[in-house]
């Protein structure tokens, strides 16, 4: 499971003292012998120094190593806290060998507004290059966790390749993204083109469709790095239902370990004019206080599902809504599987 499944991957996960417990510095390298990579990040339009680092990186379409960080977002830390990311990089390149700066992505995670302690994080740096190994993807998943309660990690398996991942993301759960990191890793081949049109595919359909608490991070970064190491090159829908696979998987695997949830509730919208109509009043329903606290006392109290797509932008059919027996007809409320109690509001078309 997780990064190092796929060949030609090694990774790290070691503690460095940046939080009060538990390992913080988590180190991925790709051996190759390909170094072609994608990256999707937050909407926000306040976005943290390793985010601004990574985008400038992922121009050329080549990442060689990801450094992540938890116990500090580096967001809100103005000139200095770029220059820390910058440093950052330039010290995994150093460690490392073979690569520059410019082929590192950076990621980091945990109270935004500080600047994060690069006498601890340096040395933490170094102990996690020489920690590296074939086997370290679970060290690496337990290095990028905040208030998660368990690592999430995914393997997909396709015949001669494979897609690995791992993700942390527990709080600031909304679309989009889902506030998270995550770096996915494949020993396919494909060329930059691929895994951006690959991973932005699998993003939308997983990552940007969970919502927990409304709130949207400055820190979120979805990674895939691909290493070539198969010596196969799958067809671009081949890729794309792989990436989305392994996407899905982590994004259930974030929905689960939301701060505070009590239920997994899947929204489902049928009848829509368009898909983004559809992701409107999905969204518009997930995120409404009335919908969320009927959910939480198990009351199946329909009308505020109706309510809350009456808000949005899509317009729906009086007389469908109406023959149903919920009253709402263009959504259905799904529980997932959890300990304690759930309810369902029938229906739908």
């Amino acid at each position: 499971m997780s990064v190092t499944a796929p060949k030609g991957f090694r990774a790290s996960g070691v503690a460095a003292g940046l939080k009060s417990g538990g390992s913080d510095v988590a180190l991925v390298v790709n051996d190759g012998p390909d170094a072609t990579a994608a990256g999707v990040f937050t909407s926000n339009r306040v976005k943290a120094a390793p985010v601004l680092w990574s985008q400038q990186v992922l121009r050329a379409g080549v990442v060689r190593a990801v450094v992540l960080n938890s116990g500090g977002a580096n967001a809100c830390t103005g000139p200095g806290g770029f220059q820390d990311t910058h440093a950052t990089a330039e010290y995994v390149a150093a460690m490392l060998g073979g690569m520059g700066a410019a082929d590192v992505a950076v990621c980091s995670t945990g109270l935004i507004g500080e600047r994060l302690p690069m006498d601890k994080l340096l040395p933490g740096v170094a102990a996690a290059a020489r920690a590296l190994n074939k086997k370290g993807g679970p060290a690496a998943a337990e290095a990028i966790m905040t208030t998660d309660t368990r690592p999430k990690t995914t393997a997909i398996q396709h015949q001669g390749w494979s897609v690995g991942g791992m993700a942390k993301g527990a709080g600031m759960l909304a679309p989009g993204m889902a506030t998270m990191l995550c770096v996915l890793t494949t020993d396919a081949v494909a060329g930059p083109d691929a895994l951006d049109a690959a991973l932005r595919a699998a993003t939308r359909v997983s990552f940007d469709r969970v919502d927990s608490d409304g709130c949207m991070s400055t820190n979120d970064t979805v990674l895939l790095l691909a290493s070539g190491a198969s010596g196969i090159e799958p067809t671009d829908d081949e890729l794309a239902e792989a990436v989305t696979r392994a996407c899905q998987d982590l994004a259930q695997q974030l929905l689960s370990d939301a701060e505070g949830a009590t239920k997994e509730v899947a929204i489902e919208v049928t009848g829509a004019a368009s898909e983004d109509d559809a992701v409107e009043v999905g969204r518009s329903v997930a995120r409404n206080n009335l919908v969320k606290t009927a959910l939480f006392g198990n009351d199946p109290n329909w009308g505020r599902i109706l309510a809350a797509v009456g808000t949005t932008g899509p317009r729906s059919s009086r007389t469908r809504s109406t023959s149903r027996s919920t009253g709402c007809g263009c959504a259905r409320v799904v529980p997932r599987p959890r300990t304690g109690p759930v309810w369902t509001c029938p229906g739908g078309a």
